[in-house]
């Protein structure tokens, strides 16, 4: 099968939606399939086997780490010499919106991808007038599509109640070779511990941005005496996060990846994810295949990673105090760290990129069928 993929975000970038994205490719060309990659930034020519095409952009004002991806005559004879037999539509709202409404014009079957709810991100960062208008546009985009896919349970229900029409499922998955139990490094612990590695370590691995609720570190920090912070990424929040941070025990390490972040999750105790806003939370899969458990935030997809009670402890996001006592719980009892890591492990080691990979092609063997119905 050829598929046209057009995505807002991709390499270099470093996100959840990113790491899919590659995951899935790398799946698709094992399977015989074969993409072209239609984004805006500066991404590779190629990743395996799929050619990847650069679309002009422009910076987001409110966002400079990412890019708005533009309509572009190079990119369109790229797709139209490709010939594919579906178009993927990730994340339908910008970029991705001219996808589907590429699809549309080509007279082509369409799945869409809902990965980021894009309206509650508008309203962390202060752009809340523009949400019903988001709002609208998803749905139609999405309701452009024969297949819609979601990428967590929380978020189909918030996809239905978007408006968008039968959305389904498109399952998780975690590379449990790479994010392991026996990556840990006591040279890696001396770094993020900034040199006290006999002191407990909690990690937070993702973009520093507003929407990511970091901040909401900050007291637990400060009552958790003996206990030092490690904040993994970068992005545009990151000095307003080193201000917030000033004078406690926080290492910025900048974005790791590959067998660094591996190491940086297994030398961990705890990883923390306040976030209110992820539609999954691959982190905390990471951080679950790598045998630490996690405290997260009782919002969006988090609930949907993370088995409160047994692979971790999840808080309302609205009660700081919760979170304190999570970490707490966890750091002062090691027995209970090593359970909740074990069973991580074990849950992560049932998560496999083939098969959600598998799955995938099956709706957009799906979406072809549906269009060719539509059509006769």
């Amino acid at each position: 099968m050829r598929v046209a993929l057009y995505t807002d975000v991709f390499a270099p970038h470093v996100d959840g939606v990113v790491t899919r994205l590659l995951r899935t490719l790398e799946q698709l060309g094992e399977l015989g399939h074969e993409v072209l990659v239609v984004t805006p930034g500066r991404p590779p020519r190629r990743w395996g086997p799929h050619r990847v095409v650069r679309a002009p952009s422009l910076a987001f004002p409110w966002y400079p780490d990412l890019r708005a991806g533009l309509p572009g005559p190079r990119a369109e004879r790229a797709v139209t010499a490709f010939r594919p037999d579906v178009v993927h539509a990730v994340n339908p709202v910008w970029f991705g919106a001219w996808g589907a409404l590429s699809a549309r014009r080509r007279r082509l079957p369409l799945l869409a991808s809902f990965h980021t709810d894009v309206p509650q991100y508008m309203d962390a960062l202060g752009l809340g007038a523009l949400r019903g208008t988001a709002e609208r546009w998803i749905r139609t985009t999405h309701n452009a599509a024969q297949v819609n896919l979601c990428t967590s349970a929380p978020m189909l229900e918030r996809a239905a109640a978007l408006g968008v029409r039968e959305p389904l499922l498109w399952p998780k998955g975690v590379d449990t070779v790479l994010f392991r139990p026996n990556r840990a490094h006591p040279a890696v612990r001396e770094r993020l511990t900034g040199g006290h590695p006999r002191e407990r370590l909690v990690l937070a691995v993702g973009r520093l941005s507003r929407e990511k609720n970091l901040e909401a570190l900050r007291e637990p920090l400060r009552r958790l005496p003996g206990t030092r912070l490690a904040l993994v990424g970068t992005g545009p929040h990151r000095a307003a996060l080193e201000r917030a941070f000033a004078g406690l025990p926080v290492v910025f390490t900048g974005p790791l990846a590959g067998e660094e972040l591996a190491a940086a999750y297994a030398s961990a105790d705890v990883l923390a994810f306040p976030s209110t806003t992820e539609t999954l939370g691959l982190v905390a899969l990471e951080s679950l295949a790598s045998g630490v458990p996690v405290v997260g935030a009782r919002a969006g997809g988090i609930p949907f990673a993370v088995d409160d009670g047994r692979t971790g402890l999840l808080v309302d996001p609205g009660r700081p105090q919760e979170l304190t006592a999570a970490l707490a719980r966890l750091l002062d009892d090691d027995g209970l760290r090593a359970r909740m890591g074990a069973a991580g492990r074990a849950e992560a080691r049932t998560l496999d990129w083939r098969a959600a990979t598998e799955t995938l092609v099956g709706h957009y063997r799906s979406a072809v069928e549906r269009h060719g119905a539509l059509r006769r």
